[in-house]
């Protein structure tokens, strides 16, 4: 069964933020390794971006027939889809994100307007970061 997942890599992170685009870039991508661990060594092995750091921050089953081009472009919907042919540094990887920190509080303080939770800040960490890729992808 295949699975959607939200990467990291330390070294893209540092790269992107050297170049302007922000600190804040994922992946977002489909696997057949079900666990965290394989999805990354996955990565790792394909080089993905150029890059061989990669560390899964979360994962989520996907329904039969899923395909990563629609799960990608769903999310590009709200977040940023970073351009694989004008960055050469990330030779050519789909799936990658520029996410704004603005965004994803935004998307909790609604989520807890909604359950009727107290409306409060957080510090966002990847993990929510993750979710809320997931979250967008997946619907």
């Amino acid at each position: 069964m295949p699975s959607v997942f939200v990467a990291k890599s330390e070294s893209l992170q540092s790269w992107a933020s050297d170049v302007g685009l922000t600190a804040h870039v994922y992946k977002l991508g489909l696997g057949e390794e079900g666990d965290e661990a394989g999805l990354a060594a996955a990565l790792d092995a394909q080089a993905h971006a150029g890059r061989r750091d990669w560390q899964v921050l979360a994962v989520q089953e996907a329904s039969e027939g899923a395909e990563e081009e629609a799960l990608v472009r769903r999310a590009a919907g709200k977040e940023t889809l970073v351009d694989p042919l004008y960055y050469p540094q990330i030779r050519r990887a789909p799936g990658i994100f520029k996410v704004k920190l603005l965004n994803v509080e935004n998307h909790y303080m609604v989520r807890e307007a909604l359950e009727g939770q107290q409306i409060k800040r957080i510090k966002i960490t990847p993990a929510h970061i993750a979710a809320y890729l997931l979250r967008l992808a997946t619907g």
